[in-house]
């Protein structure tokens, strides 16, 4: 795994554990689970991207 692929699954937990905080939260912020799905989305892309380069 590259120092890359490495960084972007660590951004990806993140924002994974910050959408899941965000969801327990009694009155959870639609627009920033918007936000951060879309954060997640963007670096699972990337992640697969690095993944399949080269193949």
């Amino acid at each position: 795994m590259t120092a890359r692929m490495y960084r972007m699954t660590e951004i990806h937990q993140r924002i994974d554990e910050r959408l899941r905080d965000e969801q327990k939260r009694k009155r959870p912020d639609d627009l920033e689970i918007s936000r951060l799905k879309k954060l997640k989305l963007r670096a699972k892309d990337i992640l697969h991207r690095l993944t399949h380069r080269g193949r």
